[in-house]
């Protein structure tokens, strides 16, 4: 499938559930998406139409003064990106879990959850990925308002 085939087939795909949709680069194509609630069809639908694979999972803190955490879902074939990206509310950030269709995605979905405090709905086994068990509950060390001070090395 050509470049221009992938890009136009996810748009029909993913258009009613996208609040906005982007092409930064010509071979990368950014879905803004309305609803969190969408994150597994609109995955299941790339998967289906063999848009490409789950090659990662960001979580993006946009800054202290700002109220929400971003999520983007990386889809990659040998040569497009498709970017599903959503934004959370900060206060109780929450999002479906991937890996009843997609389990590669539950190493990205534990990592979301113990940096980011973002809460995974579904994620099959929720135990901390990278930092100890005896973590202080509600430290999230990749949000900008994490303070370093508090954690002796």
């Amino acid at each position: 499938m050509d470049m221009d085939t992938i890009f136009q087939t996810a748009q029909l795909l993913v258009e009613d559930m996208a609040e906005k949709i982007e092409k930064p680069d010509p071979d990368r194509m950014d879905v803004y998406m309305k609803n969190p609630q969408d994150l597994v069809s609109a995955a299941a639908g790339l998967r289906v139409k063999r848009l490409g694979y789950l090659a990662a999972i960001t979580g993006l803190d946009p800054g202290v003064d700002m109220d929400v955490l971003e999520v983007l879902y990386h889809f990659c074939t040998a040569s497009v990106t498709i970017t599903l990206r959503f934004q959370l509310p900060k206060k109780s950030p929450s999002i479906p879990s991937l890996c009843e269709i997609i389990p590669g995605a539950e190493p990205f979905e534990r990592e979301l959850s113990e940096m980011f405090g973002i809460k995974v709905i579904g994620l099959p086994n929720p135990e901390h990925l990278y930092l100890p068990d005896d973590w202080i509950e509600g430290d999230y060390p990749l949000r900008k308002d994490f303070n370093r001070g508090t954690i002796s090395v």
